[in-house]
């Protein structure tokens, strides 16, 4: 048994939680490692001044988040097999499956052939620092003034010294959460959040603290009561519409949020990869919170999947620490790339795309309220996605396979799920992966599944 306990000290109130947090840290720390057995529920309650349900409670968390296992008779033992992040999209597109699991924007004939013309003017326009400069600051000056010409698109006003470029949002979110958060730290993000979070939480040693969300997402109050519970040194956020509920937070809210994360003083990181494609939205958070707010956007989800260039708004404060973890993990952007996209910014392509992007998505939210009338779900206008709760007495996983058995990939809610209390089943559904006919048909056969009874499907011999 081992001889490791939790300190008392650092026990907030729900004690159970904390209890649990502790031992999590232990765990990803390698104090307690593979095998190791637990002190008994009166044992560990003993040592802590707690009652024996706080304990238990503690443990069957611990059981939930899959550290920890109990043998009747035996005792608890931790548990921490590696597991690798499960994608909610399909991985690959096998045989003749309509693909709404992955999140992409429409795309026609018309994007290859602007990204053709934007590689012609490229080979007649390459800079020399493009081809052959290895220093990032010899590359990229010259694109500071479009990238905050992009940025106001997106409502920010912000110096080009407080921006780096980046290989889409992925990498900039990753730089976002090093910069503010060392290893086996806490970092606070909404129930429901963006699916690489948590295995990047688990590769970082970060302890993530799943909290409650309403319509608008994030709720203020429970931000602050979780930053009095614990030390949090961040807040993960996605208030415009990328969240899987596609949900838009208001100015009030995010003024809130903001307001909240001064009075803590703990760093907002804000992922806003559809930036200016959501009209008539409020203000970044970043506006409200300059000071302590990263934020991230992209060409990604508005523009062209390929054109793999994002901007990192970064708060003087964290400046250097930004700067030199993109250098470990990156270096920079791929310069020619970046080329494209200052290019399209300055020759107003950037948003011709993202208003071509908004008439698409009309013309695709009309087919959805069509093929899912009667149904309840949640979407905005310029999502990329809807978010489809279920009737509880159905689980995501037979729902996500019985759709996958009729032809058609959908990602299962529990990908989004940052921890916490369980979550209702539901599925997210991409409106912009595929062709109008494929979208109608698959979201047919989501409609037929829903109005029947739940039955497992065979798959066919």
């Amino acid at each position: 048994m081992t001889i490791w306990r939790p300190d008392p000290a650092l026990l907030r109130r729900p004690a159970y939680l904390s209890l649990a947090d502790q031992i999590c840290r232990a765990i990803q720390d390698g104090i307690l490692t593979n095998g190791m057995q637990l002190p008994t529920h009166r044992r560990m309650a003993d040592d802590l001044h707690l009652s024996v349900q706080t304990v238990s409670r503690a443990y069957e968390e611990l059981g939930r988040r899959g550290l920890i296992v109990g043998e009747i008779g035996r005792g608890s033992f931790v548990n921490m097999p590696r597991r690798e992040m499960k994608p909610p999209y399909l991985p690959d597109r096998l045989g003749e499956v309509i693909d709404l699991s992955i999140l992409k924007p429409v795309c026609e004939e018309m994007h290859v052939e602007r990204l053709k013309g934007a590689l012609t003017w490229l080979a007649n326009n390459l800079p020399d620092t493009a081809a052959i400069s290895f220093r990032p600051n010899g590359i990229f000056a010259s694109h500071m003034g479009a990238a905050s010409a992009w940025l106001r698109q997106c409502g920010l006003e912000v110096s080009g010294q407080n921006v780096l470029i980046t290989n889409g949002a992925t990498g900039a979110l990753t730089v976002a959460l090093m910069s503010v958060a060392p290893p086996g730290s806490m970092v606070a993000c909404e129930a429901l959040t963006h699916h690489t979070l948590t295995p990047m939480a688990s590769y970082h040693a970060y302890t993530l603290n799943a909290l409650a969300i309403d319509d608008q997402g994030l709720i203020p109050d429970a931000l602050d009561e979780a930053c009095r519970q614990g030390a949090i040194r961040a807040v993960f956020l996605q208030p415009s519409g990328v969240n899987p509920m596609a949900t838009v937070m208001s100015e009030e809210r995010r003024r809130s949020i903001a307001e909240v994360a001064r009075r803590h003083d703990i760093a907002i990181i804000e992922n806003d990869v559809l930036g200016p494609l959501i009209e008539n939205r409020p203000a970044p958070i970043a506006a409200f919170a300059p000071e302590r707010t990263l934020y991230v956007t992209s060409f990604t989800k508005v523009a062209l999947p390929g054109l793999r260039i994002g901007y990192l708004v970064v708060p003087d404060r964290f400046v250097a620490a930004a700067s030199n973890r993109h250098l470990v993990s990156n270096w920079m952007a791929t310069p020619m790339v970046a080329e494209i996209a200052r290019h399209w910014v300055e020759d107003g392509t950037a948003m011709e795309l993202v208003r071509w992007q908004r008439g698409a998505l009309a013309r695709r939210h009309t087919i959805v309220e069509e093929m899912l009338e009667g149904v309840d779900f949640r979407t905005n206008p310029q999502a990329l996605h809807v978010w489809l709760p279920l009737d509880e007495a159905r689980t995501e996983e037979g729902f996500v396979a019985q759709a996958r058995l009729m032809g058609v990939a959908i990602a299962p809610g529990s990908a989004f799920h940052a921890g916490g209390q369980p979550h209702p089943p539901a599925t997210r559904i991409s409106i912009g992966s595929t062709s109008e006919g494929e979208l109608r048909s698959g979201l047919g056969v989501v409609a037929r599944l829903l109005r029947g009874e739940q039955e497992i499907m065979l798959p066919a011999i």
